[in-house]
């Protein structure tokens, strides 16, 4: 009698635990009572639907998005800070170079979420050219208006960025 090799014993577990999910389900084959499934009809409508929504980012964020400035590490930066939102994991590290308490150059470079290449992107834009004392009055709320807007859940991309910003100028 011939012997039977492992790939038989898999697929008869496979086969039993789909009698167990029959039989659990009271029909055959069938996803249990609490999973709707959506015909072919209705799941194409939903899909049209998401697509139709417009997104809740404005035109300066989608164009940070696609194009963002400053990106990069500096060669020989004054200050460097790196800053981690330990809650979803986002990281930003902004690099300047300071002369005469003037911000000449601002480089970033951020790991995560949209809203948080944006906010880099954006807070260097805004940094630039200013004075260290004035860069360090720039509140998260500017950031956000700065950007256009980010939705509520979103608001800890540009915290973020005004933290990395603090620990850059705190190391002065």
């Amino acid at each position: 009698m011939p012997r039977r090799n492992d790939a038989h014993k898999t697929s008869d577990a496979r086969l039993r635990r789909t009698q167990q999910f029959s039989q659990r389900c009271g029909r055959r084959g069938e996803p249990p009572p609490h999973i709707r499934r959506q015909s072919r009809f209705e799941a194409v409508k939903t899909l049209k639907r998401r697509a139709s929504t417009p997104l809740p980012y404005t035109a300066t964020f989608k164009d940070h998005l696609t194009n963002p400035r400053n990106v990069g590490e500096l060669p020989n930066p004054t200050v460097v800070a790196e800053e981690t939102n330990p809650v979803c994991g986002d990281r930003l590290r902004l690099s300047l170079i300071i002369k005469n308490n003037q911000i000449e150059v601002a480089k970033y470079l951020a790991y995560g979420c949209p809203p948080t290449l944006v906010s880099g992107s954006v807070l260097t834009e805004m940094i630039i050219g200013r004075s260290a004392s004035e860069a360090a009055n720039l509140t998260s709320a500017e950031l956000i208006e700065a950007v256009g807007g980010l939705p509520g859940r979103k608001h800890h991309a540009a915290s973020l960025a005004i933290e990395a910003l603090r620990a850059c100028l705190s190391s002065i």
